[in-house]
């Protein structure tokens, strides 16, 4: 099913294209036009700029020559590597460029029909669970020299970069906008896939070799499968950015990762059979140039080590391009963060593990009543934090790994005016009662919880185990407004959807006479022990039943075992607190006879606060404590309490 494609501002390329060969003319387009306004908001133009299309600029002009590749991409005067380095990454997953550039032919230079050219080309972002297509016009900034001012290719006569970076600076308000980034943010534009950050100083790889190994292939099958990865080393606290170090490398400075993969030693026959590897891994600077000039960098004798056939395959050159190989201890030793940008599979005919999605857009906003506000702040605000938007999920399984992303709006475009800064983001996940219907107001256990960050996405794995849950996705700070989106993905369908009743809607009956008073009760059945008949071989099925005024919850069947861990947790609005909820322990393939055993409700989750160990000895035994009704029977193999 193809995916759905919103217009930028409602320019349709296709339209505009054939409105422009109708008429004979060159697009040029009206709401980026090649102005100030349009490269920066802060500094003056140089003095020099002129607006060129590629044709005034070479001979012969086309997307790309020879292909596409990582090596196609310098940086210019913009001081925005993060987004170079992204899309260095995205030239090497066909995949993904080819969404980014569609049908990149067709918008293409024809030697052959030169008048079949517009001037005009569409790139595609996907923003906020859409893909996004932005329509640009070909005139581009020049400088002194006649030398194109922002990103440019290798090859004179190809344009792919600078028109992808020109349409994602009108995505984003101008060229400047796009100064000072994370890798991750564009990653996630030209994929919608989810960003994992990796801290790889924090976590150990350096010191613990079976760490490191997992890493490694980690990452290697993340690439193998698609994934666009990046890397960098943070600057400590007052350093500047961009400074060099005595090996090459440039702190504070964003890398694409280009290959990962094991390098055999040796350069004979003999080398075939052995088994020492190198386990290597290669990166593009976006400068163009400035290279690790350590271990295994382009002239390093070190690659003596390795066949001239492996060399080629490899694509080690001495040429001072940006892109260098290292050893992966190195890589860990010297680097401080890496981000893995994986596209999700979700396609059901798929030899890898395929997961579903489900996704919904939510809104952070100021309400004058607590029934009203959604923007509660993070969970150290407990009395607004219950008033964030929630959304409930169910993990049908005993256990089930769900992937969590939450992701902010762009607000990049509002630099101009002084704002277009993260929010610090996060959310909590919590486990709640299996029948639960309307939003929380009282903080239940947490389940999970993901970092607070201020950045556009913020992304969790996590184990959950069979039941519902809760996500509670949040700003650090109450009073925050912006729009988000939050995806899940599990296994197994897990009915998405947002919790948006602060209580159940009012009885015919309450409308009639007025009023709707109920009383809030939960109950938690724990566990049993010791439910045997007497006599028997084998332990039974056990599941239990909690009923209260025509509504039932039902957990699942223990396969043969006596000591079932229920963990059974429910919600009941009561309208009649004076009649009892019913809870049932049901035996299922077993002799009717005496049942021995005990089934636990623990404190504080029934109505009387106090924690209940019930006897299931005597069938004719039955008692009443508070409103909860204890009864014990082994006639019909059930038991009631």
């Amino acid at each position: 099913m193809p995916e759905r494609v919103r217009y930028f501002k409602g320019q349709n390329y296709h339209k505009l294209k054939r409105s422009c060969l109708n008429r004979g003319v060159q697009f040029e387009d009206p709401l980026f036009p090649p102005c100030a306004e349009s490269l920066f908001y802060k500094r003056a133009p140089p003095a020099d700029l002129q607006w060129k299309r590629p044709q005034e600029l070479c001979r012969a002009p086309r997307l790309f020559v020879d292909g596409i590749s990582a090596r196609d991409l310098h940086q210019g005067s913009l001081g925005n590597c993060w987004l170079v380095a992204a899309t260095s990454c995205l030239a090497t997953e066909p995949s993904f460029w080819k969404k980014v550039i569609p049908s990149h032919r067709e918008q293409d230079w024809n030697p052959k029909r030169p008048e079949r050219h517009a001037g005009i080309f569409h790139f595609r972002f996907w923003r906020l669970g859409f893909w996004t297509d932005v329509v640009i016009d070909d005139r581009l900034p020049i400088s002194e020299g006649g030398r194109l001012l922002f990103c440019s290719s290798s090859n004179k006569a190809e344009f792919w970069c600078a028109l992808l970076e020109k349409a994602y600076a009108k995505l984003n308000g101008c060229y400047e906008a796009l100064e000072g980034g994370n890798t991750a943010e564009a990653l996630v534009d030209f994929t919608g896939g989810i960003s994992e950050p990796i801290c790889l100083d924090r976590d150990g790889f350096v010191e613990d070799l079976d760490k490191r190994k997992q890493l490694y292939q980690n990452l290697t099958k993340a690439h193998s499968r698609g994934a666009l990865i990046s890397c960098s080393i943070r600057p400590m606290l007052g350093e500047a950015l961009e400074s060099r170090l005595g090996c090459g490398l440039v702190k504070g400075h964003a890398y694409g990762v280009t290959d990962i993969r094991k390098v055999r030693l040796g350069t004979d026959l003999l080398s075939l059979f052995r088994t020492s590897r190198l386990y290597m891994i290669r990166m593009r600077n976006p400068w163009g140039t400035t290279e690790w000039s350590g271990a295994w960098s382009n002239e390093s004798q070190q690659w003596q080590q390795v066949s001239k056939n492996e060399r080629e395959k490899m694509g080690v050159t001495v040429r001072d391009d940006g892109e260098f190989w290292m050893d992966f201890e190195d890589f860990c030793r010297y680097f401080t963060d890496m981000v893995v940008c994986r596209r999700i599979n979700t396609t059901l005919l798929s030899f890898h593990k395929s997961w579903l999605e489900a996704k919904l857009l939510g809104e952070w906003r100021r309400g004058a009543t607590e029934l009203s506000n959604r923007s509660g702040g993070c969970i150290n605000n407990k009395a607004s934090f219950l008033q964030n938007p929630q959304f409930m999920f169910d993990v049908q399984r005993e256990s089930d790994t769900a992937l969590i992303c939450l992701q902010q709006e762009d607000k990049r475009a509002l630099r101009r005016e002084g704002g277009g800064e993260n929010l610090t983001i996060g959310f909590e996940v919590f486990r709640v009662e299996v029948n639960r219907e309307c939003r929380l107001h009282v903080i239940p256990p947490k389940a999970a919880s993901s970092v607070y960050v201020d950045s556009r996405s913020v992304f969790l794995r996590a184990e959950f185990t069979q039941g519902r849950y809760v996500i509670v996705p949040t700003t650090f700070a109450p009073g925050a407004q912006a729009s988000f989106l939050l995806r899940l993905f599990t296994e197994t369908p897990a009915s998405f959807r947002e919790l948006a009743l602060d209580q159940p809607h009012p009885s015919l009956w309450s409308c009639c006479v007025g009023g709707d008073l109920r009383r809030v009760t939960t109950i938690t059945l724990q566990s049993a022990v010791g439910l045997s008949p007497q006599g028997a071989a084998t332990d039974p099925d056990v599941y239990a039943v909690i009923r209260c005024e025509g509504n039932m919850v039902k957990s699942r069947v223990f396969k043969s075992t006596s000591r079932p861990e229920f963990d059974l947790k429910a919600v009941f609005y009561r309208r009649n607190p004076r009649r009892p909820i019913r809870i049932e322990v049901w035996l299922k393939g077993v002799l009717r006879d005496a049942i021995l055993g005990q089934v636990s409700v623990p404190a504080a989750e029934n109505e009387t606060g106090r924690s209940h160990v019930m006897s299931l000895q005597d069938k004719t035994k039955r008692r009443t404590t508070g409103s909860v009704l204890i009864e014990t029977s082994s006639s019909d193999n059930l038991i009631e309490l």
